[in-house]
């Protein structure tokens, strides 16, 4: 039986990454909706089979710039209610935690860039214990703090709540487990505006995930695996 996996996109470039290859192995058929562009409304968040929320540079907490945002909010309400599978990617994962009741707030200083994770005792025991060890792709400005109900799985020094999981299908990751390697240079360009006011030195960071593109590309594989082989039917 064929199975949908839509992944909601807030920039052409930050799309589903090394997951898509994925989900597609996986059986799922995949779709993506522009948020902003596409009509959110047709999408039904109670029969699709799985959805993923992916990044983007505005703020969980800005309907009033984004109106748009408001029907995401309550799309995804009604999906966390359902309790059918739900993983949120950075902006993704702060409108899960602010369906879910927690606040979602710009961070003490933009973290961008290849740094480690620190898990917590759940974390080693999910899908992120595959990233132990080694670092991961940042790409945020904004945090959230944990949601009340919710569990959480990794940390870095200025972003207490890196990933959290509410029970079995509803995943959040602030960082980008899904970016880095092929199609990089299109955040680069992207962002450049965003990476200037933050000082980043662009071409170290291209240099970064030179390196370490190719050895996250199956860390994060097998991540998404394990969790999508752990989903509680």
């Amino acid at each position: 039986m064929l199975k949908t996996a839509v992944a909601i996109r807030h920039l052409a470039f930050e799309d589903l990454g090394c997951f898509g290859p994925v989900l597609e192995r996986a059986g799922y058929k995949v779709h993506y909706y522009d948020a902003g562009v596409d009509e959110l409304w047709t999408l039904d968040p109670l029969t699709t089979g799985l959805i993923v929320v992916l990044g983007g540079p505005i703020g969980a907490y800005e309907e009033e710039k984004y109106p748009f945002l408001t029907e995401e909010l309550q799309l995804i309400e009604r999906r966390l209610a359902s309790g059918k599978p739900i993983f949120g990617v950075c902006l993704g994962a702060q409108l899960m935690a602010r369906v879910l009741g927690a606040k979602v707030y710009p961070g003490p200083a933009k973290e961008i860039g290849f740094s480690e994770l620190t898990l917590t005792d759940a974390g080693r025991r999910s899908c992120l214990n595959v990233f132990e060890g080694g670092p991961v792709l940042h790409w945020h400005g904004d945090r959230f703090d944990l949601p009340e109900g919710a569990e959480a799985l990794a940390s870095t020094e200025i972003c207490p709540v890196q990933a959290f999981s509410y029970g079995a299908n509803a995943f959040g990751a602030q960082f980008h487990p899904e970016a880095g390697g092929e199609g990089f240079e299109r955040w680069l360009i992207g962002h450049t505006i965003e990476l200037g006011a933050a000082g980043v030195d662009v071409p170290r960071l291209r240099a970064d995930n030179e390196h370490w593109g190719p050895i996250l590309k199956p860390r994060a594989e097998a991540c998404l695996e394990t969790w999508l082989r752990n989903l509680d039917a």
